[in-house]
This record gives C-alpha cells, sequence and structure tokens, in this order.
C-alpha cells in the first residue's frame, strides 16, 4: 500500500505520498479506538463510563504503550500523538472518577494536591511515560501545525469536538481540516462572527496558542479566513475591519449523559 506523510507546506502539514514499498501502516492498531470511538462517542460527547468498563481500551492503552513509531511516516507519528492525548484524557478523568470538570482532577477544596490533569504522567506510549502536557509538547514542536489544536480534546464543551473516528496518517490532513472547520462553524458560543459590529468572536484556544498560529490577532485572522466562506464574512476578512474578542471557556466536561445514550 502507498502510505502519504505530513510534510511542512506553508505552515501547515501538507500530504505528500509516500513511495511503494514502505513498511505498514501504523493505523492498524487505532483500529479499536476507532471502533470504541463510534460506539461511545455522541454530537461530540463522550460516554465515559463505557470507557471505564471496556476491556477494550484497557488494551488499545496497552498496545500504545507497547507501540514503537520511531522512524514511522511523519503522519503516522502525528496520529499516534493525537490518538494518544484523547485517548490518555479519558484514562485520566476515569482514573480520577470526575465527572464534572477535567480541572478538579487533583484538586481539594480548590487546592492543587501534587500534579494538576496536564501535568499527571499518565501517558504511557511508544515506550515513554509522559503526561498530557508533554504530549502537546511533542505535536506542537515536531509538527508545527496549528491545526492540532482543534483535533486534541481537553475533555471539556468548549473544547475541540471528539472526532467519531481515530486519526489516521493516510487521513489526516483531511481529517484535521474538517477538525477545523467544524469547530469554528458548530460551536458557534465560542465562534462567531458579528458583522454588524465588525466583531469576530473566538474560541479562547487562539489566545492560549497564538504563537502557534503566528502571535499576532492579524495572523489569526488570517488563518480562520478560509474558514468563513459566506460572501458577507469575505468580504468582511478581505477589508481587514475585524476585531477579535476571546470568548469564554466552558470547563463542564464533555460527558454524555445516560438519557442522551440511545
Amino acid at each position: 500500500m502507498i502510505l502519504q506523510t505530513l510534510a511542512v507546506a506553508a505552515g501547515l502539514l501538507a500530504i505528500e505520498p509516500q513511495p511503494a514499498g514502505v513498511s505498514a501502516s501504523t493505523a492498524s492498531i487505532h483500529a479499536p479506538w476507532n471502533a470504541l470511538l463510534k460506539d461511545h462517542v455522541r454530537n461530540d460527547l463522550v460516554d465515559y463510563e463505557a470507557f471505564a468498563k471496556s476491556a477494550e481500551f484497557a488494551a488499545y492503552l496497552r498496545t500504545l504503550a507497547d507501540t514503537r513509531i520511531e522512524g514511522a511516516p511523519r503522519a503516522e507519528r502525528a496520529a499516534f500523538w493525537i490518538n494518544a492525548y484523547n485517548a490518555y484524557t479519558i484514562a485520566l478523568i476515569n482514573k480520577h472518577k470526575e465527572r464534572e470538570s477535567i480541572r478538579n482532577v487533583n484538586m481539594f477544596l480548590g487546592v492543587l494536591r501534587g500534579k494538576g490533569p496536564w501535568k499527571e504522567e499518565i501517558v504511557s506510549a511508544s515506550g515513554r511515560l509522559l503526561s498530557l502536557d508533554d504530549v502537546e509538547k511533542i505535536l506542537r514542536s515536531e509538527f508545527k501545525d496549528p491545526r492540532f489544536h482543534f483535533a486534541i480534546v481537553k475533555a471539556s464543551r468548549s473544547s475541540a469536538p471528539m472526532r467519531g473516528e481515530a486519526y489516521e496518517g493516510a487521513r489526516l490532513n483531511e481529517q484535521l481540516e474538517d477538525q477545523v472547520r467544524t469547530f469554528l462553524k458548530d460551536r458557534q458560543v465560542e465562534n462567531r462572527l458579528d458583522l454588524g459590529n465588525s466583531v469576530i468572536h473566538l474560541s479562547a484556544i487562539f489566545d492560549w496558542n497564538r504563537a502557534d498560529f503566528g502571535k499576532s490577532n492579524e495572523a489569526i485572522l488570517k488563518f480562520v479566513a478560509p474558514y468563513f466562506t459566506g460572501r458577507g464574512e469575505q468580504a468582511a476578512f478581505s477589508a481587514s475591519r475585524l476585531t477579535i474578542e476571546f470568548s469564554e471557556f466552558d470547563w463542564s466536561l464533555n460527558l454524555l449523559q445516560p438519557r442522551e445514550i440511545q
């Protein structure tokens, strides 16, 4: 099978075909994760109880720990770390039996006990023991594509939507594009264009990670502009008259309630 890999181009990871004869894709290791997501994610919400009870999920985490991805194509490595981040975020929530907010992890009466949720070394992947922050640093430093911020899910209502399928190296560029488009168009509370007042409301994700989007507000606007395709929207961006207001972030757990499970 001809694999595909990602190359840095124009600040994004562009798909380039790999020559025939490259070793088999690591996508097969994510097949159980793909099935779990299809079964236990509805409308971007996660059935944490189902994951907690799943022997298949526990087995998938062991597979992540045992798999070595050094030397794998770039796209395969990126997909691996995104999947690992999302899977271990669910594992973290279930380890601490948290059902309100990830920010409650390792907190007691408002005081942090030990490491915070993103610094706890819970990620066992590719022979390494890492925190969620460590995985995010790998994605940031190795792949230099800000679109990954809309693929990793921080277990909250305002974070990137949990995709109902695993990320795959061969489809990663397509999946990342879809994630950004979905995030900007479906998260209308956080992301909306107020043409009457020449204001665009954007998720705090852009503000917190502005270095990855080019630092300035102008760079952020340049990044999001292609995803707003209406005639009036395009005219507003072309006129360079938009100002940004960053939205409040809802840290409520992206929990699929029993009544929502069908």
